[in-house]
């Protein structure tokens, strides 16, 4: 059962595995109210932190055996619900309407006609661009339910249960709010949120430091925190949330595992200076190019790493008395790349912080930014004076360079792989194109390929450059790099890291792609 955590309010969204869901939240929490996402089929006690309900749209039909159903009667009329594709399809079709399929799949641009006038409207254009994709048509809406808009080729875009019908608001969509193709799809979620929720909008980065360290106080009281740090935004910001909550008993450790960037160990060990955070650093190295010897298949080197992570966690607990808690900087886009929580979505691959944990861990897991985007963890370290240096650093796979090598990983590799990586992002630094992009690096590819330098023949290996813009991760757009830029680039690592002759720029955006090759 679902039960509403410490969160003054919330907006709940019950995920049928749409593409969409997570951009639904993210809608709602730029209007600085907190939400959470869970499975349309985990049972719900409503409270009063929960101001609205809103069911996502999904893949699948309301018709036939692909059906994914749910209890509908514990909630509707009960909280303000907003009901999107497949939730107003389901609705119409489980309340007595009619849901068809459709003639011909409607995906792409719509423009509304609105019918009645309605809060929901309100602030909303005449013939307003919005976003369709669905493959069932709702032919007629469940009686005690009126049209709110159409379109051109459907009838019924937009609809609501009659006032009076039940104690709280139903509306339906049959188009995504939540894209940024629907114009104006911002204001109708302020107004079901702000409006007919009633959210007060003071889920701010202050709000939620106040907050977290509360109830990680709570949590922990004065038990011990063991923590990995990497010198990047999450493990940061999810320390110094910690470090505020216990202070002292928060205790912290560097790995440096042969994966990192060149000089990134000494670098990153040097940025904690004068945070106040007990930090020492641990050369494993060896440990962990030993083991991964000979390892070509990406999900194997990512159980590795993992375990060994894991394996260091456990020994360092046994040199101080009484850990009890694994501090992890564990974000949204993680859980949900890594395991199946939210509906029916797929797992795509696993994460060391989320994956692969042995069955029987010693140390309990604290992870303070488990439900936050990526803008939102920089929003918070921001609030609690994080320097730039760390806020504004690009995301780091947490397997390192070992996914950034195609094959198996050497000594020699890393080291090829770290001097044109830090050529790649140097140059981003020096150009000023490094805070226009939201993640960069360098991947080793497992060819070679025939060149000439000077008067002789090479045969030697090929690197792709990778470079994307990006919110959260959960999407990402290849970068638009100035050719000129991408011309030194290539030169530079050619005729500087011995062993590579050929550079090559990745192009494709994700999906369909991830950002990462492995």
């Amino acid at each position: 059962m679902y039960i509403c955590s410490m969160k003054a309010e919330k907006i709940l969204i019950l995920d049928f595995g749409s593409q969409y869901t997570q951009l639904i939240a993210r809608r709602v929490r730029e209007l600085n109210v907190y939400c959470d996402i869970i499975p349309f089929n985990k049972s719900i006690q409503l409270d009063d932190s929960i101001k609205g309900i809103i069911l996502s749209g999904s893949p699948f039909s309301v018709l036939g055996d692909t059906t994914l159903r749910m209890d509908l009667a514990s909630i509707i009329g009960k909280k303000p619900l907003l009901a999107i594709c497949y939730g107003a399809q389901y609705i119409a079709h489980e309340m007595g309407g009619q849901v068809a399929k459709s003639a011909k799949r409607e995906y792409g641009k719509a423009h509304i006609n609105i019918v009645k006038d309605d809060i929901f409207f309100e602030n909303i254009a005449q013939n307003s661009q919005v976003w369709m994709s669905h493959g069932d048509t709702i032919m007629q809406i469940p009686e005690g339910y009126e049209l709110l808009a159409k379109t051109s080729s459907i009838d019924v875009a937009a609809y609501k249960a009659n006032d009076g019908m039940y104690e709280n608001e139903v509306y339906a969509l049959q188009f995504h709010p939540e894209v940024t193709h629907s114009l104006e799809g911002a204001t109708m979620l302020h107004n079901f949120v702000i409006q007919i929720c009633n959210c007060s909008a003071s889920w701010t980065a202050a709000s939620y430091v106040e907050q977290t360290v509360s109830e990680l106080k709570n949590q922990i009281g004065d038990e011990k925190v063991l923590m990995a740090l990497s010198g990047g935004v999450d493990s940061s910001v999810a320390a110094m949330l910690l470090h505020r909550a216990v202070g002292k008993n928060l205790f912290c450790f560097f790995i440096d595992n042969g994966l990192l960037r060149k000089n990134e160990f000494e670098e990153v060990l040097d940025s904690y200076k004068g945070m106040g955070l007990n930090i020492r650093g641990i050369d494993a190295r060896h440990r962990f190019w030993n083991e991964l010897k000979g390892v070509t298949d990406p999900e194997r080197k990512r159980k590795i790493i993992g375990r060994l992570f894991i394996e260091l966690f456990e020994e360092e607990a046994d040199k101080l008395d009484d850990i009890t808690w694994l501090g992890q900087g564990t974000i949204y886009p993680d859980v949900i790349e890594s395991v199946s929580v939210h509906g029916p979505s797929v797992t795509i691959k696993s994460h060391h912080n989320v994956g692969g944990l042995p069955e029987k861990l010693n140390l309990k897991i604290v992870e303070p930014l488990r439900m936050l985007f990526k803008d939102e963890v920089r929003r918070v370290g921001r609030e609690l004076d994080i320097s730039n240096t760390i806020i504004g650093r690009h995301p780091f796979p947490g397997p390192g360079l070992a996914i950034r090598i195609l094959g198996d990983i050497t000594e020699e590799k890393v080291s090829l792989l770290q001097e044109a990586d830090a050529i790649f992002i140097n140059l981003l630094k020096k150009h000023q194109l490094y805070d226009d992009v939201w993640q960069a690096g360098t991947i080793l590819l497992p060819i070679q390929s025939v060149g000439v330098m000077g008067d002789e023949r090479t045969y030697e290996k090929t690197v792709a450059l990778r470079a994307v813009t990006s919110l959260d991760g959960m999407t990402a757009e290849w970068c638009r790099l100035p050719y000129d830029f991408l011309a030194e680039v290539s030169n530079e690592i050619i005729n500087n890291v011995k062993g590579i002759n050929r550079v090559v720029y990745d192009i494709s955006t994700k999906p369909p792609a991830t950002i990462e090759w492995e």
